[in-house]
């Protein structure tokens, strides 16, 4: 395993980190309070490559791998956890499905535009009741009288849900079967039957699209089937280890937020005649979270590595999920100690990174689940 981030990755890494201070730094703060972040915005992040990393050039994409995508989310989450979230929406989950399970029209159709951002793709999976207990789904996909699929449910917290143009649909074709009874469709903006609600108040991510998506007798064609019926499940599985190492890669970033605001703050701030960057206990506080911010790295490239490189990853796609999300928590609790006051204010930007932590631990898997999935390898191992 190489840790030397390649050159052209260091590239990509310069690029979005220019982008970002000048675009986003500026503005992250309003966009939270008004829960809402320009389309221009994702827009701009497409003409850059960044909304189709994963995708092949053949469809407009970057043809890079999980690798690529993770170093560019993680920049981007240094300054805005809720933008670096749409971003790792985007290309970890609908268009990577797409990528991965779709035929050939299907990508034909999709990606080139999903890639450079003339689409916005969101991924339906969750619901009220149904969240880490997949088999609780409800939402039915049953065949029309004329062919086709009649899809009817609802769907809780979809990003992009408002927002999106193409939505990838997770729904019950056979309900007996549990599980092993789930198909993907795709859905697009638009279709009779099909209307999202925008979530308001969230506590953290709160410019980021998060909606109730409500289907009511949507129907669709046969071609719009992902993979093979009753797959559903299974290609969910593969899609959620490589949004994994994505979302542990936002969780990276804001472990960086934390740690170089803390730098920076306690350089300038004065007590008792000195920097408080002097005092042994923020000094120890700085120490932990340059740990955590090596540590949670670590483990996000190495299951990205191994991803790439084509080798099982969904145990070191869980540990690195795990212990970034829960790291940058802890680091992010530190730094506004640290800040003290300020720290506990939106003027400063660790109150908003605290916020956007959180939602680390509970998407794409929550540290319970990926406690439990990490388990069961270790006994597979046995």
């Amino acid at each position: 395993m190489d840790f030397e981030i390649p050159e052209d990755y260091r590239t990509l890494r310069n690029s979005v980190r220019q982008f970002c201070e000048k675009n986003v730094k500026p503005f992250a703060r309003d966009w939270d309070i008004k829960e809402s972040c320009p389309k221009a915005v994702l827009e701009e992040l497409g003409h850059l490559g960044l909304m189709g990393v994963c995708i092949a050039e053949e469809y407009n994409g970057s043809g890079l791998g999980i690798s690529a995508l993770a170093v560019a989310v993680e920049e981007i989450a240094r300054w805005d956890g809720s933008l670096a979230l749409t971003v790792a929406a985007h290309n970890g989950l609908c268009s990577n499905h797409i990528r991965l399970f779709g035929n050939a029209e299907q990508k034909k159709k999709y990606l080139p535009k999903l890639a450079v951002a003339k689409f916005l793709g969101a991924w339906a999976l969750t619901e009220a009741g149904s969240g880490s207990d997949s088999a609780a789904m409800k939402t039915t996909a049953v065949r029309g009288e004329g062919g086709g699929w009649v899809l009817n449910g609802n769907k809780m917290f979809i990003t992009q849900g408002t927002q999106a143009d193409v939505f990838v649909v997770l729904a019950l074709t056979d309900p007996q079967k549990k599980q092993k009874g789930i198909s993907a469709f795709l859905v697009d903006k638009g279709t009779e039957g099909l209307w999202a609600k925008q979530i308001h108040g969230k506590m953290g991510m709160r410019s980021s699209d998060t909606a109730e998506l409500i289907l009511e007798d949507v129907k669709v064609g046969d071609d719009a089937l992902i993979g093979e019926l009753n797959e559903g499940f299974i290609h969910t599985m593969k899609v959620l280890d490589r949004g994994r190492i994505v979302i542990g890669s936002l969780a990276t970033g804001l472990i960086r937020c934390a740690l170089e605001e803390s730098i920076e703050y306690s350089g300038q701030r004065i007590a008792f005649g000195k920097p408080i960057s002097e005092c042994q206990a923020t000094r120890f506080k700085l120490a932990d979270m340059r740990v955590r911010l090596d540590a949670a790295w670590g483990l996000v490239w190495r299951a990205a590595q191994l991803a790439d490189h084509g080798k099982p990853f969904s145990q070191e796609a869980a540990i690195a999920k795990l212990y970034a999300s829960e790291a940058a928590t802890m680091a992010c609790l530190d730094a506004i100690q640290i800040l003290g006051g300020n720290g506990y204010t939106n003027a400063f930007v660790v109150e908003r990174a605290l916020r956007d932590a959180k939602l680390c631990e509970i998407g794409e898997g929550t540290s319970e689940i990926l406690r439990i999935v990490i388990a069961r390898h270790l006994f597979k191992s046995l």
